[in-house]
């Protein structure tokens, strides 16, 4: 297995090497470390990578209790509520995917996640255990409608990598902004240099960023500002 992956058997001893590492880098980090307290962060690697591409482009841009909706009518138009084959996926009609609550560019993309399935762009679970998170990445964001948030989500919660930071993330860059008290939400330039001191931890410290809209005293900012 390339790249640095939790697994089911290390997962504590992995957890508490990356506290103790992100506690060491400033108070900042050591604060927010304390407030939100172990990390309860939880892969799910039973999933093959063409699934995980699909419910993350179902999550996409989306409230977590919305998309959770959507996921639950789509997987109901399938015998047993089981994640659908590539075939099966192909073989739906639009119409069925608008009435689950897919815009048509999330339609086309989960069709072109099928296919590249099929045609074997989109690797197996086994291959995709053996590729360096770049390499996936670049194969991956190939397919129309895939960028790079979609294969770091696979990266984090499906082959349970955890050194992955997605800087593009707004909740990431405005969980940054507030620990540092910072006046303005950085860029995702700005937050991969700021991410550096976390690695080999970046999954759990994203994690952690993820957390801070639950922290007393935080104020939600408008991505303008």
């Amino acid at each position: 297995m390339t790249d640095t992956a939790i697994t089911y058997m290390d997962q504590t001893d992995t957890y508490k090497h990356a506290i103790d590492h992100l506690t060491s880098i400033d108070e900042d980090w050591a604060r927010l470390v304390a407030i939100v307290g172990p990390c309860t962060h939880r892969p799910a690697p039973e999933r093959e990578p063409y699934e995980a591409l699909i419910r993350a482009v179902a999550y996409q841009q989306l409230h977590a209790r919305a998309a959770d909706a959507i996921v639950a009518r789509f997987l109901n138009m399938y015998p047993g509520n089981v994640f659908p084959r590539p075939a099966q996926i192909l073989a739906t009609q639009s119409d069925g995917f608008r009435a689950c609550g897919f815009s048509a560019r999330k339609i086309s993309t989960i069709r072109h996640i099928a296919e590249g399935a099929l045609s074997g762009v989109v690797p197996s679970r086994h291959i995709a255990e053996q590729m360096p998170d770049d390499e996936l990445i670049a194969r991956l964001v190939e397919l129309p409608g895939i960028g790079r948030w979609t294969v770091e989500m696979l990266l984090i919660y499906t082959l349970m990598r955890t050194d992955v930071m997605p800087a593009d993330d707004f909740g990431i860059r405005a969980g940054y902004r507030f620990i540092k008290s910072l006046d303005s939400i950085p860029d995702s330039r700005e937050m991969q240099k700021a991410g550096l001191p976390c690695s080999p931890y970046r999954t759990i410290a994203s994690w952690y960023l993820w957390r801070v809209p639950s922290l007393p005293g935080y104020v939600k900012k408008t991505r303008g500002s």
